[in-house]
């Protein structure tokens, strides 16, 4: 569905609004998915609509954001390219699409444009700083993808259209010819700091994990600190949710809560990253609505039905844990890395807070404290909360499914892809790969028996996997 600027500056008359709706009609029954090419120039004759038809095109020109809303509802996926201004109405046509692409230094999207603003509130500004692309791309989040030009934003749609697929419960999923990294798998090593508290490229990690080293980002000038992406992983079509930065701001809740939901609309199965400490605190995050926002991705990850991996690569601390599918949210499964870490905060951060309750509690009865004696008793439970917290502690505690080698992560991928849940034969096999084998010290006689065991198992699993993928749909 394309807009026509060249006529009356693109904006609906009556007969375009009776054709819009008949294509909506068409497009909802027979499942196709929209794309919209959005373009609605300001003129003396517009604002949206065609003024002097204003009354013919104003009542039904509604039911075309509401056809958009049933649309998202019923899993049929929109996409709307900006090229040039949307005005007024036309401004809920690329916010109620299920993906928005902007051309740069065009598009401008906007309720009222600047001579309005200018008549309403006084205020004189320009459209690119009130509505252009690069607002919406970096601060409202209405834009998704920005285009260098037209041509780009046609090519980015058709790489939306390519991530659309229909897994049907009597089929398997889609899967193409894995292609290996394009860097080193080993470089993991020298990127991920095994001190959690020094920050790494979350980006660099995951080009040595995901197929061609190529990835679809999602938003990714607008909440920076968590990268939204679609990949393929031996040959499987994966969404990725992973911290770039360990703290989770208003912007990346929104966003990946998004994220998670496009990905339940495709049928797309989500591995998240784990290095997060929590959500960000203090007046400015507040006021911006971080319970929120945070509230909302917990709820997506909760409501979510496709199938989930986590792996914990760093910290995992917190509401983070919970936003980025901790065990309590129940993945498919769930791993770490040598260097992970999961409690309700950092150990360090544990510490101060018992500390300074210490001096309250005092305070408040009375008594006076031995530095010595309190320093020494945080100290302590510093020492306990940081042992608790660490990879085999937890592993031992059955909150993950096993602790794998970092350079072992994409053949654990390729593993888990086609087995319905199975945690603790699969543990058994990814505990005794070579390198973690050698690391703990399992004699070669032990390894080749659980191996041996082990791999008995997955065959069998993968047969019954196979089968029940045809017969009954996919395992939950």
């Amino acid at each position: 569905m394309s807009h026509i600027p060249t006529q009356s500056g693109g904006a609906w008359n009556e007969m375009t609004v009776i054709k819009v709706n008949r294509i909506m009609e068409i497009g909802f029954e027979n499942d196709l998915p929209l794309i919209s090419l959005v373009q609605s120039q300001v003129s003396d004759h517009q604002a949206g609509v065609f003024l002097p038809q204003q009354f013919r095109v104003f009542h039904k020109g509604g039911q075309l954001f509401r056809d958009l809303a049933l649309r998202t509802q019923h899993g049929k996926p929109s996409c709307a390219i900006v090229f040039g201004s949307s005005t007024a109405g036309g401004a809920y046509h690329p916010a109620l699409s299920d993906y928005t692409i902007f051309v740069e230094d065009q598009a401008q999207v906007f309720l009222g444009g600047p001579p309005l603003v200018k008549m309403a509130t006084g205020e004189t500004i320009g459209a690119e700083e009130l509505g252009g692309a690069r607002i919406h791309g970096m601060t409202t989040g209405l834009a998704d993808q920005i285009a260098t030009d037209e041509f780009d934003a046609i090519q980015k749609a058709r790489e939306w259209v390519a991530t659309l697929h229909r897994d049907t419960p009597h089929c398997l999923p889609e899967i193409i010819t894995p292609l290996a990294p394009r860097y080193p798998i080993d470089d993991i090593l020298a990127i991920v700091n095994p001190d959690i508290r020094k920050p790494f490229d979350m980006r660099e990690v995951l080009l040595r994990i995901v197929d061609d080293s190529r990835m679809m980002l999602f938003k990714p000038k607008y909440g920076t600190n968590l990268l939204t992406a679609w990949a393929h992983v031996m040959g499987f079509r994966v969404g990725i949710v992973a911290n770039q930065t360990p703290v989770i701001h208003p912007n990346e809740a929104a966003k990946g809560a998004q994220f998670i939901r496009l990905c339940n609309q495709q049928n797309v199965p989500i591995i998240f990253f784990h290095n997060v400490t929590g959500f960000m605190v203090g007046p400015k995050a507040e006021h911006a609505g971080i319970i929120k926002m945070g509230a909302q991705m917990v709820s997506a990850v909760s409501c979510s039905t496709v199938p989930h991996i986590s792996i914990i690569l760093g910290a995992s601390y917190g509401a983070g844990n919970y936003a980025m599918c901790g065990r309590a949210y129940k993945p498919r499964f769930l791993f770490t890395w040598p260097t992970g870490r999961c409690s309700v905060m950092g150990p360090d951060q544990l510490a101060g807070v018992m500390e300074t309750v210490q001096h309250a509690s005092a305070k408040a009865k009375g008594q006076t404290l031995s530095p010595e004696k309190l320093k020494a008793q945080v100290q302590r439970f510093r020492d306990e909360v940081a042992r608790d917290a660490e990879c085999y502690a937890t592993s031992s505690m059955l909150i993950d499914d096993g602790i794998i080698d970092p350079r072992d992560t994409r053949d654990v991928l390729d593993h888990i892809r086609t087995l319905p849940p199975a945690p603790a034969l699969l543990s058994i096999h990814l505990i005794c790969s070579p390198r973690l084998a050698a690391a703990h010290q399992v004699s070669s006689y032990r390894m080749v028996l659980l191996r041996w065991f082990a791999e008995a198992f997955l065959i069998q699993l993968e047969r019954v996997s196979y089968f029940s993928t045809i017969q009954y749909g996919p395992a939950d």
